[in-house]
């Protein structure tokens, strides 16, 4: 059974006219997996807020205060891209608590896999910053309560744009592994193949930025390569996606050449890092097109339960596997066994 998080009824979040992050991104995300044939595997989760203790793990109570503040008196624009008003904060609370929900449906047995559908995306937000359309950390306030039990927990973020918050959030942080393939260079600039985590926590940030254009054998051969590793070594109990569907080829703003096959793909292979069933959340963060996220939001959610759907073909013969050796060599480095 896949359990789903997903309440666009509730969904006050509005960045404004011809913004990209807007509600019909939820929706085409949940229309997805019904185009998948999951309808009778789908457990609904009932939507819940994130508490203020549960997100101070990773924001500090003022930022709180102050975003709370800023929203319930009107709201405008945080910075060039990020926008919020009046509703952000409660939809805000909505996107992490269904994360949680997510985590304590599985806790519970309720499913093998959750598939979450919530905005706005989270994994640019640092913890007293927001930056590109995110306000909160949804999948790091996942990550944070889980590693604060004892697990360690892997993140897998495949979005275009390279996750600088979560990063920046768990640099330094043995519990948690951070995996980010993104296109480079690109918004937000940060990313470098050489960022390899913080003097506590040496190899547990890899990054693998790739030149546009890079297809999906490309970053399968990562994961199947250095990932996996990484993986081996790690030893991960949970595993979270930041499962973001802007390098589709067909997204407005970026320059990867994914299909929805590549990410069914790649979802089988974060199925198998996982220590079973059970232990598998993927968060909705970046993609643009509504067909294409559609698609390969269902490909995804099919993939995380064993079912068949590839509505497009894999894709393959891009440019950018000459950089997985390089990024193997990073990370050998961080662990003191390079040449």
């Amino acid at each position: 059974m896949l359990l789903v998080a997903g309440a666009p009824e509730l969904d006050q979040h509005d960045a404004g006219p011809g913004h990209p992050e807007r509600v019909e991104r939820v929706r085409a995300a949940l229309g997805g997996l019904s185009d998948a044939g999951l309808q009778d595997a789908v457990v609904p989760l009932e939507p819940r807020r994130a508490t203020f203790e549960e997100l101070s793990r990773v924001h500090p109570v003022p930022y709180l205060e102050a975003l709370r503040a800023f929203c319930e008196a009107g709201g405008g624009a945080l910075d060039p891209d990020t926008v919020a008003g009046p509703g952000s904060w409660d939809t805000a609370l909505l996107a992490c608590g269904a994360v949680l929900a997510a985590v304590d449906g599985l806790d519970a047995g309720a499913g093998e896999a959750a598939f979450v559908a919530a905005r706005p995306p989270g994994h640019h937000a640092l913890s007293d910053q927001p930056m590109g359309f995110c306000l909160l950390n949804n999948v790091a306030v996942a990550a944070a309560a889980l590693a604060e039990r004892g697990e360690r927990v892997a993140v897998v973020d495949w979005d275009v744009h390279h996750g600088n918050g979560t990063q920046a959030i768990f640099w330094d942080d043995p519990r948690v592994l951070y995996v980010s393939t993104h296109q480079w260079p690109l918004y937000p600039g940060t990313g470098a193949l050489s960022d390899t985590g913080g003097t506590r926590s040496p190899g547990t940030t890899i990054n693998v930025p790739l030149p546009a254009g890079a297809t999906g054998d490309v970053l399968l051969e990562a994961f199947d390569g250095v990932v996996a590793e990484a993986m081996e070594d790690f030893v991960p109990t949970w595993v979270l996606v930041s499962a973001g569907f802007d390098a589709h080829r067909a997204d407005p703003l970026a320059g990867l050449a994914l299909s929805a096959g590549d990410f069914g793909a790649l979802a089988r292979r974060v199925r198998a890092f996982a220590p079973g069933p059970g232990r598998v959340v993927a968060v909705l963060e970046g993609g643009y097109d509504l067909d294409a996220l559609r698609l390969s939001a269902g490909a995804t959610a099919a993939a995380l339960v064993g079912a068949a759907f590839q509505p497009e073909a894999p894709t393959a013969d891009g440019p950018g596997a000459e950089v997985l050796a390089a990024v193997r060599l990073a990370r050998l480095e961080a662990l003191g066994l390079g040449p």
